[in-house]
């Protein structure tokens, strides 16, 4: 089994991570996928803050990562996909296809991503944690993604695990464990 995740918070450089893992495929001729959830409308393929990019596919769900042989599959924003989705991946990895998993693994409660555990759950042989930095202190270790919903943190209540859409509706940030404005628990 050879499984790659990648999470931490928004601008923590996870797309280049992807990009500097995954680019090599094209030249080299490796059959290969790269799946991004329709749900992410900023872009319409992977790029990076610190320039680069990759050709997606757009899907509504992962059922056609198995539909051709590849050696390898890539999966961008994978938060926003379903723990089921995550189990089509498990299938792969079963059939000995090489799986790159990129998403934010916290969400706007500061809580782990349902697909993000399911990832965790097939014990990866390499996960990389990145941070980022503070959008409000600065400093170099933000691990958590702010919902700002009207330029506030959102903290109302959601169903946990629910992603929120890349369309421009929200703004993220990322911030700090001091920075992060957490909901009140007792509320949700």
């Amino acid at each position: 089994m050879d499984l790659t995740v990648i999470v931490g918070p928004v601008k923590g450089g996870k797309s280049l991570e992807m990009i500097s893992l995954l680019s090599p495929l094209e030249h080299a001729g490796v059959p290969h996928r790269i799946f991004q959830s329709r749900r992410h409308g900023r872009d319409t393929e992977i790029v990076s803050r610190a320039g680069g990019s990759l050709r997606t596919e757009k899907v509504a769900d992962l059922r056609a990562a198995l539909d051709r042989p590849v050696q390898v599959i890539g999966v961008d924003e994978v938060h926003m996909f379903s723990v089921a989705d995550v189990a089509v991946l498990g299938e792969a990895l079963g059939k000995g296809v090489k799986v790159v998993a990129a998403g934010i693994d916290l969400d706007h409660r500061g809580e782990l991503f349902a697909p993000i555990r399911a990832l965790l759950e097939l014990a990866p042989e390499k996960v990389i944690h990145r941070r980022a930095v503070c959008d409000v202190c600065r400093s170099l270790d933000a691990a958590y993604t702010q919902v700002l919903e009207h330029g506030v943190p959102m903290i109302r209540k959601l169903a946990p695990s629910t992603a929120l859409p890349d369309d421009g509706t929200y703004t993220y940030e990322a911030r700090c464990r001091r920075c992060f404005v957490f909901p009140d628990h007792d509320d949700q």
